[in-house]
């Protein structure tokens, strides 16, 4: 993980300028996802990752597949509004109270997404290595039609989408690129599972958000 200069650290100082004006409407079967790739400009996109690496607690959980545990191959927390607790994998988060700096995010996010966020999951991507497995976010405290606001800062990684039920139907590729938002709404987490591949490529860290509203 990068070091960070602590003389430089200023969270509460930190201005959030933001952009809707460039946004890429997927067009995905049983979906609806926008994709706005520059919506934190890059001084704030540097700022964001510094004082959220510095702040946020992060911690490696294992997860249950098979009746094994295996480390996940990231860190992850959870912030949120008290009692809105959130389960997957055999894992249990309970929130931790919100950061200045996460409620700034989250402000400027809902002037898009129209929605009030109440808890983000946060996972710190610190290589190459560090991943994300074919998943839909799906679980019932998420309700019928979750919205799903996802934020990256840091290093671009790619991001891929594919339909559950039709083979032949073509993946979806995206790269999520500093300061940009993603946001998947409607019946996309009952028809689509995404994923975010290892690569050996050298990457720089990543830091990704993804805001949701816990029922």
């Amino acid at each position: 993980m990068r070091k960070l200069n602590q003389q430089n650290y200023q969270p509460h100082q930190i201005s959030l300028l933001t952009s809707a004006s460039q946004v890429q409407r997927l067009q995905m079967p049983d979906a609806e996802v926008l994709f706005y790739p520059c919506f934190f400009n890059d001084t704030n996109c540097e700022q964001m990752f510094a004082a959220l690496e510095a702040e946020i607690a992060w911690r490696q959980d294992s997860a249950t597949l098979f009746g094994r545990h295996h480390l996940l191959p990231r860190l992850t927390a959870w912030y949120g509004d008290p009692g809105k607790t959130y389960r997957y994998s055999g894992i249990r988060m309970e929130p931790l109270l919100w950061t200045p700096t996460l409620l700034q995010i989250k402000a400027a996010i809902e002037t898009i997404a129209q929605v009030e966020f109440n808890s983000v999951l946060l996972n710190l991507y610190r290589h190459g290595q560090d991943s994300m497995g074919w998943h839909s976010d799906d679980e019932p405290e998420l309700g019928l039609n979750p919205v799903i606001g996802s934020v990256s800062f840091g290093g671009c990684r790619r991001f891929l989408l594919r339909y559950k039920g039709d083979k032949s139907i073509p993946k979806v590729e995206l790269n999520l690129t500093n300061g940009s938002l993603l946001l998947m709404q409607g019946p996309t987490q009952h028809f689509w599972q995404h994923h975010v591949p290892k690569t050996k490529r050298p990457v720089d860290p990543r830091i990704n958000l993804t805001f949701r509203i816990i029922q």
